[in-house]
């Protein structure tokens, strides 16, 4: 029960204290998760980001439910989402009763115009860690270039393009250029036999 309650409460401070949705909260999870509990590795963060941006919902959402099972399977997956979504939906309901004063208060407009570019630079910092971490085989070189080149011509042309395209063609490649890895390898094997 300790373990689940930890769980419940690291999640619920980062959702508390994370502002900026989901891609803005990995930085705090991976630091969280991998820095101070040591409860996964760095590469473990990274497949869970894959994983989680690779499914239906919200990414910390998903990342949250994915952690909290690894921990202890499906209460910990619970308590932790319960954890993370718990903040977001008590003060967006609080919000939601004083809205339109809210919105209108140009200290409050002028905290959001700073909290926006945080959240920018903490969604380029991920993508860059992200990047960096990526192995450096040739194919994950090219998909990461294609991936990039697809998404500047949407962006020129204008074209609507949702991402979810852009994972499956991601992850078919992955499976064929494995496939075709696993064939060199068989062959290699069969002719060092003969």
């Amino acid at each position: 029960m300790k373990v689940i309650l930890e769980l419940f409460f690291v999640f619920f401070k980062l959702g508390l204290f994370t502002f900026g949705g989901g891609y803005a909260m990995i930085p705090h999870i991976k630091d969280v998760i991998v820095e101070k509990k040591k409860w996964m590795s760095e590469d473990d963060v990274i497949r869970i980001i894959a994983i989680a941006e690779s499914t239906p919902g919200p990414i910390a959402i998903n990342m949250a439910t994915y952690i909290g099972y690894q921990r202890k399977k499906i209460l910990g997956s619970i308590f932790a989402t319960l954890g993370v979504v718990i903040p977001s939906f008590v003060i967006i309901l609080i919000i939601s009763y004083f809205f339109n004063r809210f919105i209108d208060n140009k200290y409050v407009a002028a905290a959001f115009v700073g909290i926006k570019c945080c959240v920018a630079f903490l969604i380029i910092k991920t993508g860059f860690e992200m990047l960096f971490k990526m192995e450096r085989k040739p194919i994950f070189i090219i998909l990461f270039f294609f991936v990039i080149s697809i998404l500047c011509l949407c962006q020129v042309f204008n074209l609507a393009t949702p991402s979810i395209y852009l994972i499956i063609i991601g992850g078919l490649i992955g499976i064929v250029t494995c496939l075709v890895s696993e064939i060199r390898q068989n062959k290699k094997k069969a002719g060092n036999k003969s």
